[in-house]
């Protein structure tokens, strides 16, 4: 193994997590044993990979073996054993040379997948294998799209924009009844997948909204895939200017910190998203207008907020609750004994309440 003096010599630092460079980097190959990985990971080594891809990808494997989290004593220290393990498996790299090229053994073309996360590349550079295989099955998913029954058409998520893999709650925005269908705001749209469910039922006008520039740039790509190019698309903290008879929100549903910006599909840390959306709500509803607020009830099995609070933050954005229609969670993971929250999990129900002032 030899000291590699890069981002010393010249590499960039790919992440799209603001974590910083591994302060030491050695160069290892495919003679490194998974122990002794482990032992230089933990110590806050770097790992640059100098060996055969596939080998690489069998080495993080190895390590997530031996590192794998299980059941903590609480939410919170599930959590923080997540962001150990993250960091641990975060320092096995790859090199990449100008123009995202990977030069490994039986390396695979990353050069579309690199482009559409880093951008453009002149320099060499160093990311984290866990990373980068996100980033290939990112675009894996952006080109292949995942098949939204109710649009009868795939929506093409982005890296870093959630998938909307959790059917369940399209579902709901799908089979609810209309109150109108002149104008509807869907605040946080992520990829679109709700607008355009809306703009699908005959909503003749839908302002979609985000504050995360890669949502917006993949909810007005789908827009256009599926011929709903008239939804106006804006970045923006919540809102857009004006009053609309239908809002619908689908915000994070956990509040707690997010470590990755994916997470912040999930997490909303102090419920700050959902709250700003209750608390301005009612200057942004029209008089006898319903805005559809969808979220799973997960938070309050794991005891980070108590069915109470909801109520509480209704009341005090002076919202009443005009119904409210329920499912159960059809993916993986809800019937999964081996995830570390199935107990929980299993019991889960999304809720898409209906809410007027």
């Amino acid at each position: 193994m030899n000291p590699l003096s890069t981002m010393d010599g010249g590499r960039r630092w790919l992440t799209t997590t603001g974590t910083n460079p591994p302060h030491r980097v050695v160069e290892v190959g495919d003679e490194l044993t998974a122990d002794e990985a482990l032992r230089l990971a933990v110590s806050g080594t770097g790992l640059a990979w100098h060996g055969d891809f596939q080998n690489a990808r069998n080495l993080l494997s190895a390590l997530g073996r031996r590192c794998a989290p299980t059941a903590g004593k609480s939410f919170q220290d599930q959590r923080n054993r997540q962001a150990r393990r993250a960091r641990i498996l975060g320092r096995l790299l790859v090199p990449l040379e100008p123009g995202h090229v990977l030069r490994l053994r039986r390396g695979p073309d990353v050069r579309d997948a690199c482009t559409e996360v880093y951008g453009p590349s002149e320099t060499p550079s160093l990311v984290s294998l866990r990373e980068l295989l996100g980033v290939i099955g990112a675009h894996e998913w952006r080109v292949k799209g995942v098949e939204i029954p109710a649009l009868d058409a795939k929506i093409h998520p982005h890296y870093g924009v959630f998938s909307p893999v959790r059917g369940e709650y399209v579902d709901l925005a799908a089979r609810t009844p209309l109150p109108t269908k002149e104008l509807a705001f869907d605040i946080g749209t992520g990829t679109g997948v709700l607008a355009a469910v809306l703009a699908h039922r005959g909503v003749e006008r839908v302002v979609a909204t985000d504050s995360e520039p890669r949502a917006v740039a993949c909810a007005r790509e789908n827009f256009g895939r599926l011929g709903f190019a008239g939804i106006e698309t804006l970045e923006r903290d919540l809102f857009p200017p004006g009053r609309a008879p239908l809002i619908v929100c689908n915000p994070p549903w956990l509040p707690a910190r997010a470590h990755t910006p994916l997470e912040r599909a999930v997490y909303d840390p102090g419920s700050r998203m959902l709250n700003a959306f209750l608390d301005r709500l009612p200057r942004h509803l029209t008089p006898g207008g319903e805005a559809w607020l969808i979220l799973s009830d997960l938070a309050e099995l794991l005891d980070l907020r108590p069915r109470e609070q909801l109520m509480t933050a209704f009341a005090r954005a002076g919202l009443e609750v005009r119904g409210r229609v329920d499912v159960r969670p059809r993916h993986r993971r809800a019937t999964d004994p081996r995830d570390p929250l199935h107990a929980v999990r299993s019991e889960e129900v999304t809720s898409l309440w209906r809410l007027t002032s």
